[in-house]
């Protein structure tokens, strides 16, 4: 298979992502109660779209660690990757944690669980984490990894109603939020990791057939016509198939399908923007779409108030008109991604920091584990 230049379009949506959850955020937790009305038509088009958000992230995930991992069997490199992976995903957790540690209300002798609960960078941590498992378990067999990503991310949606109201009753916290909002946590690992598990998928396809002539147009076409497929159609297949074979799951799915939808809306945007790929080279958004760790973190400071408690939560509260949270939200990205690129090298220093952690562990492991002469 030919080697192939850059996915341009795979930053260009990471970009895109990380824009709309800036925004999305911003808003959310700044606009007044008054003006949040279901009935308007503005609200509930940006209500939507905010809706898309995370889908696409984390199958944009998905996408591009497992694209990448696939291409390192070419530069025989492929240990080295499945570590950087491990490591990637146990930094994402622990940034994860950190960012809700209550560092101030510890000092005072006040402790609570919340900081336990999950977020995207847990979620995303962990799906990391069981994507490299899954892929050194199948031994680095590209047909059946595909075969079980795909499959994996559509049993984790037919199953959304089975898991939809867990409590996770009896198990220790730190593992329960995974599994179960109740105690409230943001993001789970079901259904999420059906997002990545299906971005691994794509990742496999674009390894296998990229080389291929007239791969982008196909690869385009097949974007629009799925997500149309699975936006417009998915419901009413759900629903057909729940009632002829009379599996009550299936109908269960179709009456609350929002994952299949979703799905739909994300490849419909792959689709876009990797027909806008050559005009998205060498732009600024690409070099957005390469901070997104450094531009999550620094958000999350500033907006919720991370280790200090003050942030924009709670210094404006959700007392913002329309026209103050729109200028508000603009003001907010362009700021926050200006620093990320030009002034932080957050990922770059704590991935070094555990690469430097991680070898000293082993050097130490292996030395407990030498015989004595």
């Amino acid at each position: 298979m030919k080697s192939s230049s850059r996915l341009y379009f795979i930053d260009a949506v990471r970009a895109f992502a990380i824009l709309m959850m800036l925004q999305g955020h911003f808003i959310d937790t700044l606009l007044g109660v008054e003006f949040r009305d279901p009935n308007n038509i503005a609200f509930s088009i940006w209500q939507y779209f905010r809706g898309i958000t995370a889908p696409m992230f984390f199958t944009i995930s998905g996408l591009i660690f497992t694209y990448l991992l696939l291409k390192s069997q070419q530069k025989g490199t492929t240990k080295q990757r499945l570590q950087k992976g491990l490591n990637r995903g146990i930094m994402l957790m622990a940034i994860g944690y950190a960012l809700r540690v209550p560092i101030f209300r510890w000092f005072t002798g006040s402790f609570d669980t919340y900081f336990l609960v999950i977020d995207v960078l847990q979620c995303i941590g962990l799906s990391l984490i069981l994507i490299v498992l899954g892929y050194k378990l199948m031994k680095q067999n590209h047909r059946l990894f595909s075969t079980a990503m795909l499959l994996i991310g559509i049993t984790i949606f037919l199953l959304e109603p089975t898991y939809r109201t867990y409590t996770a009753s009896g198990i220790p916290l730190v593992f329960a939020n995974f599994i179960t909002k109740s105690n409230g946590s943001i993001f789970t690992i079901f259904p999420w990791f059906g997002y990545m598990a299906l971005g691994a998928f794509l990742a496999t396809l674009f390894y296998r057939f990229e080389g291929r002539s007239n791969f982008k147009r196909v690869a385009i076409m097949a974007f629009f016509a799925a997500g149309v497929i699975l936006i417009y159609c998915s419901t009413v297949f759900l629903k057909y198939f729940g009632e002829i074979t009379e599996i009550q799951l299936l109908i269960d799915v179709s009456n609350f399908n929002y994952l299949f939808i979703r799905l739909g809306n994300v490849l419909v945007i792959f689709g876009l923007f990797y027909a806008l790929e050559n005009a998205l080279k060498q732009t600024l958004i690409l070099r957005i779409g390469q901070k997104t760790l450094s531009i999550y973190v620094i958000h999350f400071i500033v907006l919720y108030g991370s280790f200090t408690g003050w942030g924009l939560n709670r210094i404006l509260g959700k007392n913002l008109n329309p026209f103050e949270a729109i200028f508000g939200a603009i003001l907010f990205l362009i700021t926050i991604s200006l620093v990320a690129i030009y002034r932080v090298k957050a990922n770059t220093f704590v991935y070094a920091k555990l690469q430097l952690w991680y070898g000293s562990l082993k050097k130490f492991t292996n030395a407990k584990g030498t015989p004595k002469r």
